[in-house]
């Protein structure tokens, strides 16, 4: 490369960076304003304590999910949940005001329009999440890393903050059921991975995002069965949700980017290993058919909904995703042996 095309990348990367602080700022000022959206349901938050791991969801009719969802996080070592409920018209408000360890808001507004709970969510790491290592989690979500069943997250983050790093990065796993999504029943506090014990082990796509540095990751059930035409349109499967969060942090799109753009190199540059998580994402539970007729309805979950409506109509047939390629859950050392979590240096 010649000394003048250097100086053109460098003077780029300037520009870039300039324009990602200005868009962080605007992110904290958009969620700063969004607050006013929350209305406090019970406030447990005085029992935060010094290096307590937070986590933070925000959730819509999810009284089915959350008693396994939240028995899985606190054994894993988050001691305070901070969610937001959007509207639930179930028992979800009910049963999380009764958990001990967990903060409650509501509101009743646009979840696509706070760019799917992460403004209100933002706010919430903003007043209480500075200092702590917070999960950002949604309730079809499982986190599962290397040594989970042995060792808790504080080892886990420990060990992250004794080498300066800052964030942890997880690929989100589509799991289902062998025949049709209705056929295997779930039960409330029943762990999701006896109903959906499959997923797909290798038709993933990865490439680095250029102006976040992120990993852009897709494939999986959904790419497979619903956007074989144009993959390109399947959902993004790389998420950042653990982070050691500082007040002037943000998320970007859901917990898929974050700025500043460091949190986002959650991989090894030079072609290694880095530790790495996965979280189980157990969206194809068997209420999934009704609830995609709801979401399609309500067209709050993308940013262009109208797009996904072939999406949703799939999924409210009640498909069968199983196929000849896909693999049973055996734990995470198998998930390890795929290559889809990495134990890195982590020994």
């Amino acid at each position: 490369m010649t000394g003048s095309a250097q100086i053109r990348d460098a003077a780029a990367e300037l520009a870039m960076a300039y324009r990602l602080r200005w868009k962080r700022r605007r992110l904290l000022w958009r969620s700063w304003r969004k607050r006013r959206q929350l209305s406090v349901v019970v406030d447990r938050t005085a029992q935060i304590t010094r290096g307590a791991i937070l986590g933070f969801s925000t959730v819509r009719n999810e009284a089915v999910r959350l008693p396994y969802w939240l028995e899985h996080h606190r054994a894993l070592g988050v001691d305070h949940f901070l969610i937001v409920d959007n509207a639930s018209d179930d028992s979800t408000r009910d049963y999380l005001v009764a958990q001990p360890d967990v903060s409650l808001w509501r509101t009743p507004h646009s979840y696509r329009l706070s760019r799917f709970g992460v403004d209100w969510l933002t706010w919430l790491q903003m007043r209480h999440g500075h200092g702590h290592w917070c999960l950002t989690a949604d309730a079809d979500e499982l986190l599962i890393y290397p040594f989970h069943d042995t060792r808790p997250l504080p080892a886990l983050t420990e060990w992250l903050d004794g080498r300066g790093i800052a964030s942890f990065g997880a690929l989100m796993l589509d799991m289902y059921p062998k025949g049709r999504l209705s056929a295997a029943p779930y039960a409330a506090g029943q762990d999701p991975r006896e109903a959906l014990p499959w997923f797909d082990a290798g038709n993933y796509m990865i490439q680095k995002q250029k102006r976040l540095q992120n990993l852009w990751i897709q494939g999986g059930p959904r790419a497979r069965s619903f956007f074989a035409g144009e993959p390109r349109r399947a959902p993004t499967m790389g998420k950042v949700p653990l982070v050691k969060w500082h007040r002037g942090y943000a998320y970007v799109s859901s917990a898929h980017s974050a700025l500043p753009r460091r949190l986002n190199h959650v991989y090894d540059e030079a072609g290694g290993e880095f530790v790495s998580g996965v979280l189980l994402h157990t969206k194809f539970l068997s209420m999934v058919t009704e609830k995609s007729a709801e979401e399609k309805e309500r067209r709050e979950h993308f940013a262009n909904s109208s797009l996904y409506d072939a999406y949703y109509d799939s999924l409210t047939e009640d498909p069968d995703l199983w196929c000849e390629g896909s693999t049973r859950y055996r734990g995470w050392r198998q998930l390890e042996a795929l290559g889809l979590m990495s134990r890195g240096t982590w020994l």
